[in-house]
């Protein structure tokens, strides 16, 4: 089974108008984000990545169109709607087109302490 065997866009269900977008580039990926559903916040699996949409692991599914915001780490917060909803994945539609790769950059060598150093902190007071 592939990592998109459980996405219903994938065996033509879409409209013939969303089949271009559906076919944009992905970025496989494992990645970690915060997911916002009305006021509840938790933590999902990004399994893959695209400029207008991503699908991440979401036990409890959600029901289409409902509006989400996920906090993508190198992108910031995402508006969105949910595209689907099977088998513990969901698929979700951006607002904007956002840019992938930005998920993909390393985090900042400046906030990582080089070797044989102590980070700093500010004194406490």
């Amino acid at each position: 089974m592939d990592q998109f065997s459980n996405d219903p866009f994938r065996d033509g269900v879409a409209d013939e108008g969303d089949t271009q977008d559906r076919n944009a580039v992905r970025d496989s990926l494992f990645l970690i984000a915060e997911l916002r559903v009305e006021a509840v916040t938790m933590t999902v699996r990004v399994r893959n990545l695209s400029a207008g949409g991503m699908m991440a692991e979401y036990p409890q599914g959600l029901d289409e169109n409902t509006v989400v915001e996920c906090d993508l780490r190198g992108v910031g917060m995402v508006r969105g709607r949910v595209a689907w909803s099977a088998a513990g994945r969901i698929g979700i539609a951006f607002d904007r087109q956002i840019d992938p790769l930005l998920a993909r950059k390393p985090v900042s060598a400046a906030a990582k302490p080089r070797a044989g150093t102590a980070p700093k902190y500010p004194p406490l007071r």
